[in-house]
């Protein structure tokens, strides 16, 4: 990991701007989509909900546990440990916790009630914070080594040299309790300094201004001349005294722009990735600034609304409204507070509304979108004025069985041989029963083709007919909703080809050798090679297979599996999806 380099760029938490985060890891293959990973939510539908991560190697290994959050005003800490959720490993394994107080996240506040990283110490539970700390305690006796991250005041230094830099600031240092621990039970020692220094090597390798260096910060939490007392109930202490695994807090200085934060929290969690040989499997990963796309809302429990930022939404006083989908650029971390309402976060909770206010829309505690709820003058029903003509409000459908809605005059991007359903359409008048839905080009029923295509899995590389898409050249196509020959609304589906951007092997137990299309890999006598990714446009690989063909032989390549060539001679990987090739590389047997 030490000769690779990261860059981060984010968006601001209080003005927009066009910023973007990148996040390049250290390896130059992709995420397998093989390693297996696990998501657990506690407290659904709470202002405190916490999600927890699960990210399990190829190979087995050491576990980290990762915490961002704990405290909900230090977004450098929450935003890096969010990129470790999504990641795919070689070996060894992680538990990542991005938002640990996510109600404090929200409100942009370190604290709700108390100071979640000051209650390791209860034993009580009466409130929402000690309930998670119930939650993160089990994470840690899961653990191998657990990492606080957290944005701190000034600069940490050893010895006084300002009001900002002076031992008793936080920033830019790894924090432990103490030098080294002997475990009681086992008698095992355990050097934090160590590993601390060990880690800040690499992680001032890539920083240049000397000024913003990391720095080991010896908390000595259990002397009685320590200066933080107050750590002896912290989330380090209670892991290394109580579990006796290492813990460190990664400190940044708030005097940092953000972006800087987030990557040099990325290169303390690479760094301590390194040292317990946790190894990942991970290219760039591209975060933008957060947008809502649109909500979908239901009134009274009538058919849902898609609503894109700024729509307005009019209801009667009384009626009862629920928030059913966030719809954004991001899966995590959004929330939905109906203003003077419910909680704040709304999110499938229904909410009787008696005056005006808006749908306050976040990631995190940035607000990325608002939709104004208008009360009607009039007793006008539900939440639209009908027309007479109904009107297309969204189209629901499933990609690859995940359901989806969208706006009407939408477009869909999906990869050909990606699979699509119609379920239904939602409309200003309610019910849909006498609209169709026909996806122009398929045909459900030879026999008798009405034109209503819900319900049927519809295979865009084998199902449709090339002449009725759009200009006839087979990548754009029509939904339309159609009530007796009259087209009430209409969305788009536009096809993209799968594409094979390359394959990484690995020859024997060491090299490993990245192919594009068309190259040659060379086999030796007893050397097996082995497949370990897959590169290509189709979201987690979905339906790729490979198949090796040469000297009398066919059979398909198992992921992560092992190709030993019985005879001298050329061979070829195709790399398929579905019925189609995707591109193949060659391997020479000597």
């Amino acid at each position: 990991m030490g000769n690779g380099r990261l860059f981060v760029r984010v968006w601001p938490t209080k003005i927009p701007c066009c910023l973007f985060l990148s996040f390049l890891l250290l390896l130059v293959y992709s995420p397998a989509a093989w390693g297996k990973s696990s998501v657990e939510r506690h407290f659904a539908g709470t202002d405190h909900e916490l999600t927890v991560y699960r990210v399990q190697g190829k190979k087995p290994g050491k576990t980290i546990l990762i915490i961002g959050g704990i405290q909900g005003d230090e977004p450098g800490g929450f935003l890096s440990a969010d990129l470790y959720a999504d990641m795919s490993l070689k070996q060894g394994n992680l538990i990542v916790v991005p938002r640990a107080n996510w109600y404090s996240i929200i409100m942009n506040r370190r604290q709700i009630n108390e100071d979640m990283n000051r209650k390791f110490a209860d034993s009580k539970n009466t409130s929402y914070e000690d309930q998670i700390v119930g939650i993160l305690k089990k994470l840690i006796a899961q653990s191998d080594c657990l990492l606080n991250l957290h944005d701190g005041s000034g600069f940490y230094s050893e010895k006084w040299r300002s009001f900002m830099r002076n031992p008793g600031r936080f920033g830019q240092s790894i924090i432990a309790d103490t030098d080294q621990y002997r475990h009681i039970k086992t008698g095992d020692v355990v050097s934090l300094e160590g590993m601390a220094k060990r880690a800040i090597r690499e992680i001032n390798a890539h920083i240049a201004n000397p000024e913003h260096h990391f720095h080991f910060n010896n908390h000595r939490t259990a002397s009685q001349a320590t200066r933080h007392p107050e750590q002896r109930r912290s989330a380090t202490y209670y892991a290394l005294f109580t579990c006796g695994i290492p813990a460190f807090g990664i400190e940044t200085s708030k005097s940092l722009p953000l972006e800087t934060r987030i990557y040099h929290h990325n290169l303390g969690v690479n760094a301590f990735m390194s040292i317990f040989d946790i190894k990942p499997d991970v290219p760039g990963i591209n975060l933008p600034m957060p947008t809502m796309k649109y909500l979908v809302v239901k009134v009274n429990d009538q058919l849902p609304v898609v609503l894109s930022n700024q729509d307005q939404l009019t209801v009667r006083s009384g009626d009862t409204i629920k928030i059913d989908h966030i719809e954004a650029n991001y899966e995590r971390g959004l929330s939905a507070d109906i203003e003077g309402y419910g909680k704040i976060n709304d999110l499938q909770n229904p909410v009787v509304i008696g005056r005006a206010t808006q749908i306050t829309v976040r990631k995190d505690n940035y607000v990325c979108g608002r939709v104004p709820i208008r009360i009607a003058a009039t007793d006008s029903p539900g939440r639209q004025t009908p027309a007479e003509k109904p009107r297309i409000t969204f189209f629901r459908l499933k990609v690859n069985g995940v359901e989806k809605f969208l706006p009407n005059g939408a477009h869909l991007d999906i990869i050909r041989g990606d699979t699509v359903e119609l379920v239904d359409v939602g409309t200003t008048a309610g019910a849909s029963t006498d609209i169709t839905m026909n996806f122009k080009g398929f045909i459900g029923n030879a026999k008798s083709n009405k034109g209503e295509d819900r319900g049927y899995i519809i295979r865009t590389d084998r199902d449709l007919l090339k002449r009725f898409s759009i200009a006839a050249n087979g990548q754009r196509y029509q939904i339309v909703a159609e009530r007796k020959d009259q087209i009430l609304g209409q969305m788009f589906v536009d096809l993209r080809d799968p594409i094979l951007e390359y394959v990484v092997f690995q020859i024997g137990v060491g090299e490993k050798r990245c192919l594009y299309p068309g190259e040659k890999i060379i086999c030796r006598p007893g050397q097996a090679l082995k497949l370990i990714d897959i590169k290509t446009n189709v979201y987690k690989n979905n339906n790729i297979t490979a198949i090796l063909k040469g000297q009398g032989t066919s059979s398909e390549v198992a992921r992560a599996g092992v190709i030993s060539l019985k005879k001298r001679g050329d061979y070829k990987v195709t790399f398929w999806r579905n019925q189609t090739p995707l591109g193949d590389v060659s391997i020479q047997g000597l």
